[in-house]
């Protein structure tokens, strides 16, 4: 058996022919699946009267705190947390965990 050295903070290289070694064109496939993403910043639960009874500018008490962690879902899975984060005049969403789940 033979090892390659490596040096401090190198990463060791697979080869080409690996049966492991992947790129982005291998998931060509997939890049046109429609999937559905929501970034749950909260619950509230409320009466419908209440509902029916909102209007623009009501605030609404959520269940998290400011600050708190979002959940990220991808098609009604949960698979992330993350925070809320302003780009340039938009709102966005970085994930900061990823959520391994057993299958």
């Amino acid at each position: 058996m033979q090892f390659e050295e490596l040096k401090p903070g190198e990463a060791r290289r697979e080869e080409d022919d690996s049966p492991h070694a992947r790129t982005a064109a291998d998931l060509e496939a997939v890049f046109d699946v429609p999937v559905r993403v929501a970034a749950v910043l909260g619950h509230s639960r409320m009466q419908v009267s209440d509902l029916l009874a909102l209007s623009s500018g009501t605030v609404l008490e959520l269940d998290r705190k400011v600050g708190e962690a979002i959940d990220i879902y991808v098609n009604d899975r949960l698979v992330a947390r993350g925070e809320v984060v302003l780009v340039e005049d938009k709102l966005g969403v970085t994930m900061t965990e990823i959520i391994k789940t057993d299958r």
